[in-house]
């Protein structure tokens, strides 16, 4: 059994910053990638950046060199940093891990709250 729960979210401005937190209890082992996913009102939910056990990053174009997802494995933390933040980056953000079993499966954290105000 694995919970992730995410911290860090709130109410920013345009051009702000954020740090995103996501921490790990459980069989984390069973987790091979960990990633942010976020769905705004009224439109799908969509994948926002993903780190794998072995380092690899992937990120949506929408926020390709604003945004970073780092992992501290000492800390069981997953972390995302928004930086430059716009009205449309505005969602729930939600943590996610998947694990590679017999059967994949994802974990989801309760997620967090972004607003970005003009």
């Amino acid at each position: 059994q694995v919970q992730l729960v995410e911290s860090g979210g709130g109410l920013v401005q345009a051009g702000g910053s954020l740090r995103l937190s996501c921490a790990a209890s459980g069989s984390i082992f069973r987790i091979n990638v960990m990633g942010w996913y976020r769905q705004a009102p009224g439109k799908q939910r969509e994948l926002v950046a993903a780190i794998t056990s072995g380092g690899t990053t992937n990120y949506a174009d929408s926020v390709k060199g604003r945004f970073t997802i780092s992992r501290d494995n000492a800390k069981n933390t997953v972390y995302l940093q928004m930086n430059s933040l716009k009205p449309e980056d505005t969602a729930v953000y939600y943590c996610n891990g998947h694990a590679r079993l017999v059967v994949p499966y994802d974990y989801w954290g309760q997620g967090t709250q972004v607003t970005v105000s003009s």
